[in-house]
C-alpha cells in the first residue's frame, strides 16, 4: 500500500479527532450555561463553540474526499502536509471563535481555506 494512504489516513483520524474535540468543547458550553437541546442558542460563549463545531463539521465533509481523492491520484506527501495544515487551521480558527472578539476566527477560516484550495488543486491534477 503506498505511503500517501497511510499519511491520508493519519490526517483522517486527527481531523476526526479534532471535530470531536471541537464538538465535546460545545457540549460542555451547553451544559455550563444550561441550554437544554435542542436549542441552539442562549449565552453567546455557547453559540460560538456551537458554530465552530458546526463551521468544523461542514468543512470535514468537503476536506475528507479531497484528501483522499488528492492522496491516492496525486500521491507522494503534499495531500498530507496539505490535510494537517486544514487539521491545525480548525484549531486555530476554534481558538479564535471562543474569544469574545469572533474576527479573530479569520485566521484559521483562511487557513483551512488555503488547505481546501490546495486539495482541490492536487485532486484536479491527479485526475488529469
Amino acid at each position: 500500500m503506498p505511503l500517501s494512504y497511510y499519511l491520508a489516513a493519519v490526517d483522517t483520524l486527527l481531523a476526526c479527532l479534532v471535530t470531536a474535540a471541537i464538538g465535546g468543547w460545545s457540549g460542555y458550553m451547553r451544559g455550563k450555561h444550561k441550554i437544554q437541546a435542542p436549542a441552539v442558542t442562549g449565552h453567546p460563549s455557547y453559540e460560538r463553540a456551537h458554530r465552530a463545531h458546526s463551521n468544523t463539521v461542514e468543512n470535514l465533509v468537503l476536506m475528507l474526499p479531497l484528501l483522499w481523492i488528492a492522496s491516492v491520484f496525486y500521491g507522494g506527501q503534499i495531500p498530507f502536509w496539505l490535510g494537517l495544515l486544514w487539521v491545525l487551521s480548525r484549531i486555530v480558527y476554534a481558538i479564535g471563535y471562543a474569544q469574545t472578539n469572533p474576527q479573530l476566527r479569520a485566521p484559521g477560516y483562511g487557513l483551512s481555506v488555503l488547505a481546501l484550495m490546495g486539495l482541490i488543486a492536487l485532486s484536479v491534477v491527479g485526475l488529469t
